[in-house]
Order: structure tokens, then sequence, then C-alpha cells
């Protein structure tokens, strides 16, 4: 195996989009798929349905009605010992993927806090867990750093880092997930393992309603308003960095088709080719 496909989606409800994350996946052969925001507690995981298509290896950190992780993956999955939520929700699960050897990797599968409506850590409770949150990640990657580990990161970041990640720059630098804070500590993130935004490194800094992976609800239309925001991410460790550049953009894909699928989620999946070849 030369090439990996990964994908990361918030689906919103797992058992209510099982239909359609068997559709990408015959649709997308991906390999491994981090997914978040399930909605279910463990024992309500519909494994049998991901078995059937072909995901033999399952992890899941559930909670009931809300946030929630999961991992499915084609390969054996060992789970690891982290812990980053100060409120003890369920929002992340991390792997390492067994694909032989040298090869094998850590999948780190995150549903990041979206922080409520007010920017405001002294009124907002819910940003300052977001911002704790990302917090303990930082400081667990700076520390994971130092070992040059062989990492996938992955998932629903709840923020639009770049400028061009979003509809408007100017409109949004006030709104929870665009905020000069909140992309601050994510580029702390970034920063603190060294990690590559394989969007970013593969499609440029101007690229971006191609990169948008979120859409409101309340947009009827999303391809005539494109009011979007690039919230789903995949990076990369310094270790894994040329498996990704050894692609070229088309290697990394927004699946935005999927968000016009009938009931979808509010998200789109994306995916990252890994080549070790």
């Amino acid at each position: 195996m030369t090439k990996i496909k990964l994908a990361s989606w918030n689906v919103n409800s797992v058992r209510l989009r099982a239909p359609q994350i068997a559709r990408f996946a015959r649709e997308q052969q991906p390999d491994i798929i981090g997914l978040q925001e399930i909605k279910c507690l463990e024992e309500q995981f519909p494994f049998d349905e991901f078995k059937e298509m072909g995901f033999a290896h399952i992890e899941v950190s559930g909670q009931k009605g809300m946030h929630g992780a999961a991992t499915v993956s084609r390969f054996p999955l060992t789970r690891m010992d982290t812990d980053f939520c100060p409120l003890g929700h369920a929002r992340h699960v991390s792997t390492v993927i067994d694909i032989g050897g040298a090869k094998d990797f850590e999948f780190h599968n995150f549903y990041i806090p979206a922080g409520g409506d007010e920017p405001d850590i002294e009124t907002n409770d819910k940003f300052a867990h977001k911002l704790d949150f990302i917090d303990r990640m930082t400081n667990y990657f700076d520390e994971r750093c130092k070992e040059n580990p062989r990492m996938v990161l992955v998932g629903d970041f709840n923020i639009a880092p770049h400028e061009n990640d979003v509809w408007s720059h100017k409109q949004l630098l006030k709104v929870i997930s665009h905020t000069p804070v909140e992309v601050d500590i994510l580029a702390k993130l970034q920063e603190s393992g060294g990690f590559t935004d394989c969007a970013r490194a593969l499609h440029g800094d101007d690229a971006k309603q191609e990169l948008f992976s979120w859409w409101s609800y309340r947009s009827r239309d999303i391809n005539k308003s494109d009011r979007g925001r690039r919230l789903d991410h995949i990076w990369v460790s310094p270790a894994l960095k040329d498996t990704v550049l050894a692609g070229d953009k088309t290697s990394h894909k927004i699946h935005r088709d999927c968000r016009l699928w009938e009931r979808p989620s509010d998200h789109a999946p994306v995916t990252q080719i890994l080549d070790f070849s």
C-alpha cells in the first residue's frame, strides 16, 4: 500500500447520515474516516453498517445526544490514552493506524468546541472552553513533537484561520470561528507540532470558495450565495509532510457535492491522499 486516503467529516448525527456515509465510501473509497458530532453513545453506534462499508476497525468516543467522535478504518487501530477536553466531553479519538511497521502513524480526530456566540471569555463560558481545549492540545503536541512522531490531525476545528477561509474576512472578524484570538491560538497549535495544513500547502493562500467545508443551513442554495467557511482541517506532522507534498492539489479535496445531498450535514467531507511511495 503506497497511498492512503484519509477523510474527515462532521456528519451531525452518525445514525441519521449512515446511508450518506455509505454512499461517500462507495464513491470515494477512503481508507480511514474521522467522524465528528456523531451524537450517540458508543453502544448506539451503527457498527454493523460500517463493517458492511468495509471498515472493520472502529474506535468511538460517544456522548448522549451531542458531540462525539469516531474513527473508522480498513486498517487495524490501537486506541491511545489522550484527554483534551477540560469538561470531559466526548470530542476526540486518538489512535495508531497499523499500515505496516515503519509506515504506522497516529490519527488524532477532533471536534473542537464551537464556542457559542460571543467571543469573550469573561461573559461566554463556551468561548473560554474552546480556548482551554485548544490550549490543552497545544501543550500535548508541543511535548510530542520532540519525538518527531508521524501524526495526522483531522477534524472540525471550528476555526477558519485564513482570510480566504471565509466568505468575507472583514464582516466575520468579530464572529466566532474567525476572530483574531481564535486565529492566533490555532496558529500556536499548528506551530507547536510544526504541522502542515494540507489544504493551504497544496492549494496555496489564494484559494477560497473551493476550500469551504461548511455552510449554514440558512443558506438554501450554497452555490448561489456561497457564504461558507473552511472549518474542517487535515494537518500532518513534519515526519509525514513529504507524503502530502508528493501529490498535487487534487490529492486534497472538499466534497462540496455531499452538502447538496438530501438532508445533508452542514459540513462537507474533506479528503487527503498520503503518498508513501
